[in-house]
């Protein structure tokens, strides 16, 4: 059996790689799609694709309005969440100054997480257990106030970011 690396023919081997490459992402508890930390627009996007429901179409939009707000926001997906950032500000072209915002999947509402709330006018209505952190929870039906979520990423990326 010469000249056969391995066990499998190659129609084996090509159902396998259809296998994986239409394979659905897992889902965590509450929905939550878990998708491999990466750096850029492209796991992003796959966060979002994996949203269940009503969730993908809010994911999109949330996506949307913060490229649209912060043009050359930095993204990456960290502990199954999409993040937002941004670099370049005052100490070097793309010097990373931390993240401002994360959004989380859960059962009946995205939760999107202003790492310094309290420091946006108005303050984002939830509140956390971390000293600075306000939430805002976006369930299904819920009205989608574009201007004011705008308003809060603005000043959010003006602000220090978060280490993580």
């Amino acid at each position: 059996m010469a000249g056969k690396a391995s066990g499998k023919s190659k129609v084996a081997k090509k159902r396998t790689s259809r296998r994986t490459a239409t394979k659905k992402p897992v889902l965590l508890s509450g929905g939550n799609p878990q998708i491999a930390k990466g750096y850029g627009d492209a796991p992003v996007k796959a966060y979002i694709a994996a949203m269940p429901g009503w969730k993908r179409e809010v994911g999109c939009r949330l996506d949307a309005l913060i490229a649209r707000t912060v043009p050359g926001v930095r993204k990456a997906v960290k502990w199954n969440s999409p993040f937002y950032g941004v670099g370049g500000q005052g100490k070097g072209e793309g010097e990373d100054q931390g993240w401002f915002l994360s959004f989380h999947c859960f059962t009946k509402y995205i939760k999107l997480a202003f790492f310094r709330g309290t420091s946006l006018r108005p303050v984002p209505p939830g509140e956390s257990k971390q000293k600075e952190v306000r939430y805002l929870d976006i369930r299904e039906g819920d009205p989608f106030d574009e201007a004011q979520i705008a308003a809060w990423v603005k000043q959010a990326s003006e602000l220090p970011g978060e280490r993580m």
